[in-house]
């Protein structure tokens, strides 16, 4: 598979994976509008926050280095080997699911079960689901690897309604219920995501369409675990590299779900305002989650194949190098304009939007201003994506190892500052802190990606610098909504509030405009990659 088709089948994986985040998003929005009037804020707080962390940490730990590993390089390996690692994710996530079970029931502080019922079974359930998730993996990067955007489509956009629909069934039914609502909820969505990969296999292996594309699999039987005879039973290369991202995967979870285990573990919160952080977090997390994570996912996948790990850039093929350098400038100008939108934006529309959203319980109190803290990280978090995913996809075993140390570092200075900054400020402390963590990892990221390009003639760091235009637009904006925002914003009626919107639509659509004007190439990426595949459906 050349560059060029990469390039486009990435961007493909990319979008639609964008578009099924939206929905995914919208239907979780509007499913926490729904649940907010039905059930306590403490429930919401158990259940988003301390269960939830037990189930992303148990997958994290378990597959995150395993998917790092097996993504990198050509699809044309040894894939039993490949997947006979795959399959150790399921002990370790046994492992994980035991030991952090019993840390959650036994060591942390319990909720009282008159306000939040069932937690015994709520956090088996939560460990149990990530059990499950994990017998998917080596379909999933098998599918991932190979590029099936429709399959990914369809068993998360299945797998999140299904678990939606039941969620508000049980909660208009059976509000008494508690947390064997969100329990049955969880394992159905992952039950249904793992039987989509497994139904989609056992449809596709032997039939004309794989013999037509050459899959390496050819049947059902070689997904599972098998000895190779006289060899041995995993790729040590890729066990080893497995190895090496598992310790830093293990900081990075620290880092990326910080706030939740200092909340979870020093109980600098109580469980209804854990319940409010989490649902401001989840809107303030829309954008990042159903466009920058896509974007991550699809295009760490593209580096990967495109260079080669452990290379220097003069090793490389250069008309490779040119086209990821050329990738990554657009990659990196798109989500901080991206991002630069949401900060300029999301500053002065905050209580607003908690308002519609929640009523009083969220507009009032720290609510807005944790939303526009989380205006601001958004930022860090667009360009974090990027940069990370670049060096990620092109680290060999060695700066892995050693980019170990500095996570190590990191991970506790960011439990310290969260843990201080939240006695000073509350709930807003650990955005600010997840703040200065995004910005010491982006400069990391930023450093490789400038020692890697520095003995070529492609400089792609220049999509961090915006055009100087589009800056002014963006202050003068930014200046404009802040005192619509004094002036007619909140609680001056509806007329106010309308007027307050128009203001704001009209600084958005100029600044649209001078992007339109001002940045012609990352215009041209964007259509002829994201939108032309959509345009030629169209016609």
């Amino acid at each position: 598979m050349g560059s060029q088709e990469v390039l486009g089948q990435t961007t493909r994986l990319a979008s639609s994976s964008a578009l099924l985040q939206v929905l995914f998003r919208a239907v979780t929005f509007a499913l926490n509008a729904f649940t907010l009037r039905y059930l306590s804020r403490e429930l919401i707080g158990v259940v988003n926050v301390r269960l939830t962390l037990l189930y992303s940490t148990v997958i994290f730990l378990a597959r995150e280095a395993f998917r790092r590993a097996c993504l990198s390089g050509s699809t044309k390996r040894n894939w039993t080997k490949t997947i006979n690692l795959l399959w150790l994710t399921v002990p370790l996530g046994v492992f994980w699911s035991v030991c952090l079970g019993l840390v959650w029931l036994y060591l942390l502080e319990v909720p009282d079960p008159s306000v939040v019922p069932h937690y015994q079974a709520g956090v088996v359930a939560f460990g149990l689901s990530a059990i499950i998730e994990l017998l998917g993996e080596p379909f999933w990067v098998l599918a991932q690897a190979h590029l099936f955007v429709r399959l990914k489509v369809i068993a998360e956009s299945l797998s999140v309604v299904s678990k939606c629909v039941l969620t508000v069934i049980l909660v208009v039914l059976y509000p008494h219920w508690g947390l064997y609502i969100f329990s049955l909820a969880q394992l159905l969505y992952t039950s249904v995501l793992v039987l989509c990969y497994v139904i989609y296999f056992v449809m596709f292996l032997g039939s004309p369409e794989a013999t037509k594309k050459s899959f390496p699999i050819a049947r059902m039987k070689a997904l599972l675990p098998n000895l190779v005879e006289d060899e041995s039973f995993v790729n040590w290369k890729e066990a080893r590299l497995t190895w090496s991202f598992f310790k830093q995967s293990f900081l990075k979870q620290i880092l990326t779900e910080g706030e939740r285990y200092v909340m979870t573990f020093l109980n600098v919160l109580n469980f209804g305002d854990q319940g409010v952080y989490d649902i401001v977090n989840n809107l303030g997390s829309l954008v990042a989650r159903f466009i920058f994570l896509p974007i991550e996912e699809s295009f760490y996948v593209f580096f990967a194949k495109v260079l080669e790990r452990g290379k220097n850039v003069k090793d490389q093929k250069q008309d490779d190098v040119a086209m990821a350098a050329n990738v990554l400038e657009s990659l990196l100008k798109l989500v901080l304009l991206i991002g630069l939108t949401i900060t300029v934006f999301g500053y002065a529309y905050s209580q607003l939007a908690l308002d519609i959203y929640g009523g009083s319980m969220l507009s009032s109190g720290t609510g807005p201003d944790l939303l526009r803290c989380y205006s601001l990280y958004v930022l860090f978090l667009a360009v974090n994506g990027v940069t990370e995913c670049f060096t990620f996809a092109l680290m060999c075993k060695e700066e892995v190892d050693r980019y170990n140390f500095v996570m190590l570092a990191l991970s506790f200075t960011f439990l310290c500052i969260s843990y201080f900054l939240t006695h000073w400020h509350g709930s807003v402390g650990f955005i600010l802190a997840n703040c200065f963590n995004m910005g010491i990892r982006i400069a990391h990221s930023i450093h490789y990606i400038y020692d890697y390009f520095k003995e070529s003639t492609y400089r792609p760091l220049m999509g961090l610098l915006p055009s100087p235009f589009l800056v002014l637009i963006y202050i003068i904006s930014g200046v404009i909504t802040g005192f619509s925002e004094v002036f007619f914003c909140c609680d001056k009626g509806w007329m106010a509030r309308l007027i307050h919107i128009s203001m704001g639509a009209l600084c958005f659509a100029t600044t649209i405009v001078t992007m339109f004007c001002t940045e012609t190439k990352l215009i041209h990426f964007v259509r002829s990659q994201f939108l032309s595949r959509y345009m030629k459906k169209g016609t």
